[in-house]
């Protein structure tokens, strides 16, 4: 059993790590049952908010822009992870994100984890959801807002907890192989910026054909760029 590891949890604006962003941190640092530090913001990702986050989060456009900038929260969140087990919930999906921003920077990240959604999957029974929101019904943990980076981390902590006391009252049970961390994996490519004459061209066709659907300008890649583009004069032609 492993007693000291960070929780990791993240907001994002979607589920595509080379195109969505990460607009809140929620990360906690756990010694032999304790919280002993934590790292947790909202990110100015320079993104506008879809609906259906801000509905599911309560995170908006507004709250971004008081947030930490982006590349600084990120680097922080790697240094406050640097060299520690990682526990969360589904995780390899969060790691993604994180990998896709250090692979752009160039920044070396690798990390070992234990992912409750694994170990509930051979824990629980088959027909007993799997989700955050249902461990902690099944496991009675009270939720204070759901799908906040810190307090998801917390809740997550929690239901770790849970896990090792149920593992450790089940006879037979391989203990040392099912909390045994894991390298986390996720194979991502350099991303490059859209070149100034991909904007400058986008931004010509969208005013020419009177479109006016939003594009994140700041974050927008080279090969988004394309697709893009692509897409425009399959729509509307030359």
């Amino acid at each position: 059993m492993i007693n000291e590891y960070i929780v990791l949890d993240l907001e994002m604006t979607g589920l595509s790590a080379k195109t969505d962003q990460i607009i809140e941190i929620g990360a906690i640092k756990i010694c032999d049952g304790k919280m002993m530090d934590s790292y947790t913001c909202i990110v100015n990702a320079h993104c506008s908010v879809p609906e259906r986050v801000v509905e599911l989060t309560g995170i908006t456009d507004a709250m971004l822009c008081e947030g930490m900038e982006k590349d600084e929260a990120i680097a922080g969140l790697l240094d406050f992870l640097e060299g520690h087990i990682l526990v969360g919930q589904n995780l390899n999906f969060d790691y993604g994100f994180l990998k896709q921003w250090a692979v752009n920077h160039k920044r070396p990240l690798e990390a070992k984890a234990c992912d409750t959604l694994k170990i509930a999957r051979e824990l629980l029974p088959a027909d007993q959801s799997k989700k955050l929101s249902s461990l902690c019904e099944f496991f009675g943990i009270k939720r204070q807002r759901e799908h906040r980076a810190l307090d998801d981390a917390i809740e997550t902590w929690q239901v770790f907890e849970c896990l090792e006391k149920m593992a450790a009252g089940c006879e037979g049970l391989d203990m040392e192989r099912l909390f045994t961390p894991h390298p986390l994996a996720y194979h991502a490519k350099k991303q490059t910026p859209a070149t100034q004459h991909q904007v400058q061209r986008l931004k010509e066709y969208r005013e020419k054909h009177k479109i006016n659907n939003p594009i994140e300008w700041e974050n927008l890649t080279r090969s988004e760029a394309s697709r893009i583009m692509d897409k425009y004069v399959l729509t509307h032609g030359r």
